[in-house]
């Protein structure tokens, strides 16, 4: 199994345990993600430390007060690390009022032209702004690889796949309120689809009491499973590919 997206730095426990237990329930690579200055520094510093951990870095858009060239090229020296595999995760959230709306579509176009710079992939997050997302990515991100990040939009998934946009579902997929996003998964061609936990956030319905953390990935990948009706070791084999595939694992 592949954490495809996941916050170790933001999660409670030391990495060592996180790392440790993830593997032990059979996990063999995850990516962390940062989403500032200080936490995409951490999430380098863990995918230097772990053989098994990578490493996203970018500004999400509940940090882009204020973006500009010093962040950017930050950024850029950040990304030329070997094992910074992806641009993000970047977008666009009107949940939120963390970050001017000006400042978010800056930081993420720019984040855009700098996975297209770099030939990397961008990961994207979008919340109360599907529309104006979908429209950037439209309009801006041809030939870049794109990953939707905790997939939120099932009444879009096939317009998404139609842009040969990699779908990533989290947690929240297992939740008995989101049949919605059930469906859509069902509707996730098997090389298209990601499993991530966005860790610490969004428990998998199963270990719901707990914190999240990558070792959970596998809940998904079993509710997909059944969801699906694929074999839980066959898919998580197929989900894992994926993720190396896309994020070009060295």
């Amino acid at each position: 199994m592949f954490d495809s997206h996941t916050h170790l730095d933001s999660c409670a426990p030391p990495n060592d345990e996180l790392v440790t237990r993830a593997r032990a329930a059979g996990v063999t690579g995850m990516l962390t993600v940062g989403t500032d200055g200080p936490s995409n520094r951490t999430a380098l510093a863990a995918a230097e430390t772990y053989e098994d951990v990578y490493a996203a870095i970018g500004h999400h858009p509940n940090h882009a007060t204020g973006f500009g060239e010093a962040d950017l090229e930050d950024l850029r020296e950040l990304a030329r690390h070997p094992r910074c595999l992806a641009i993000g995760e970047t977008g666009l959230d009107d949940f939120r009022d963390y970050a001017p709306r000006p400042d978010q579509e800056r930081a993420f176009r720019a984040q855009i032209e700098l996975a297209r710079e770099l030939g990397k992939p961008l990961i994207i997050h979008t919340r109360a702004a599907d529309e104006d997302t979908l429209r950037m990515l439209r309009d801006h991100a041809g030939g870049v690889t794109v990953i939707l990040h905790c997939f939120s939009m099932p009444d879009r998934v096939e317009e998404c796949l139609a842009q040969n946009w990699w779908i990533s579902f989290a947690g929240n997929v297992t939740y008995p309120k989101n049949a919605d996003l059930a469906r859509a998964a069902l509707r996730v061609p098997a090389g298209r689809l990601l499993a991530e936990t966005d860790a610490p956030y969004l428990t998998p319905q199963a270990v719901r009491k707990h914190r999240n953390e990558p070792a959970f990935v596998v809940h998904t990948v079993r509710f997909l499973a059944e969801l699906r009706d694929e074999d839980p070791a066959e898919l998580a084999g197929v989900l894992a590919a994926n993720a190396r595939h896309v994020l070009r694992v060295p």
